[in-house]
């Protein structure tokens, strides 16, 4: 089996660090020029932090797995 029996934490590290940067990274520095007028100007600020805070948990969560055993 690919990475033996930490493939579930590995996935939740990645996905979790995913949202966590991604999200942050959306409120933080929103794009320079739109695509067009259906896109948002900024992403909306407190559903992104949620998302980027649900993120962290996920990702601490899978390091503390990992670590643990």
């Amino acid at each position: 089996m690919f990475l033996g029996d930490d493939l579930l934490p590995f996935l939740v590290l990645a996905f979790g660090g995913a949202l966590f940067a991604g999200n942050l990274l959306a409120v933080v520095k929103p794009p320079e020029r739109q695509l067009d007028d259906t896109h948002l100007d900024r992403a909306p600020v407190a559903r992104s932090l949620g998302f980027a805070f649900l993120g962290l948990i996920a990702a601490i969560w899978a390091i503390a797995t990992l670590v643990s055993g």
